[in-house]
């Protein structure tokens, strides 16, 4: 029997939304001011994201290869910035990403869903705090996550990368633990000159998807080691 398969949000990636609203058929004033708020966001992260690789267009990219990608990984100590995610249905999120490699990842969620989500120890914990509930906890190795987290990344490996592309302004490259393929994939996202990690989508083994578009991140800083303790997840 082969184990099972962990999903940590149903392609919602690490956090949830809770959705409340009226009557099914109907759109509410609140609901309607709502998605007008989305595509107002939604507009201006595609302008961004379009802003970002025109300029970098603009100095000749090259398609990074997996020695370079792998290497540039294996550099990031610590870092620290804004993120934005894309849900499986289409919902916004957005809060602040903290990482230090290997292993150790925090991403804290602003209002209105204010969740904290904890990679470290091996383990990857998400707490809601409007859940009566524990926090929930999963193996980081069964997440597709884990393969940047690791001490060592080399995508060289074999069957890790199943597609290395370039669409004229960044480098593509899926990547998947070639031992457990049925824990989904990540695609990350590179510009070069210099080289940054620009955005990653995270497939679940299910199908769905989750975007996460990173800000300018800020990297080599000190960050305390309380962020990333998962034995008792700190209040934000």
């Amino acid at each position: 029997m082969s184990p099972p398969q962990i999903t940590l949000v149903k392609g919602k990636f690490w956090f949830p939304n809770n959705n409340t609203g009226g009557e099914a058929g109907q759109a509410s004033p609140s609901s309607l001011s709502t998605f007008s708020s989305y595509l107002g966001i939604m507009k201006q992260l595609t302008c961004a994201v379009a802003l970002t690789l025109c300029s970098t267009a603009a100095m000749a990219a090259d398609k990074l290869s997996l020695n370079e990608i792998s290497g540039y990984l294996n550099g990031i100590s610590t870092a620290q910035g804004p993120f934005s995610q894309i849900n499986d249905d289409g919902s916004l999120s957005t809060g602040k990403l903290y990482m230090d490699r290997p292993g150790k990842m925090r991403f804290e969620y602003d209002a209105p869903n204010s969740g904290v989500v904890i990679a470290g120890a091996g383990a990857v914990v998400i707490q809601d705090p409007k859940s009566n509930q524990p926090p929930e906890t999963y193996p980081l190795r069964r997440t597709p996550l884990s393969l940047i987290l690791a001490r060592t990344v080399n995508l060289g490996r074999a069957n890790m990368v199943v597609d290395h592309g370039f669409d004229g302004t960044s480098t593509v490259v899926r990547a998947q633990d070639p031992e457990n393929p049925e824990y989904g994939s990540i695609e990350l996202m590179f510009t070069d000159d210099p080289v940054e990690l620009r955005k990653w989508v995270i497939y679940d083994g299910s199908g769905g998807q989750t975007t996460v578009i990173l800000g300018e991140l800020e990297t080599g800083i000190d960050l305390p080691s309380r962020l990333f303790s998962t034995s008792t997840v700190p209040s934000r």
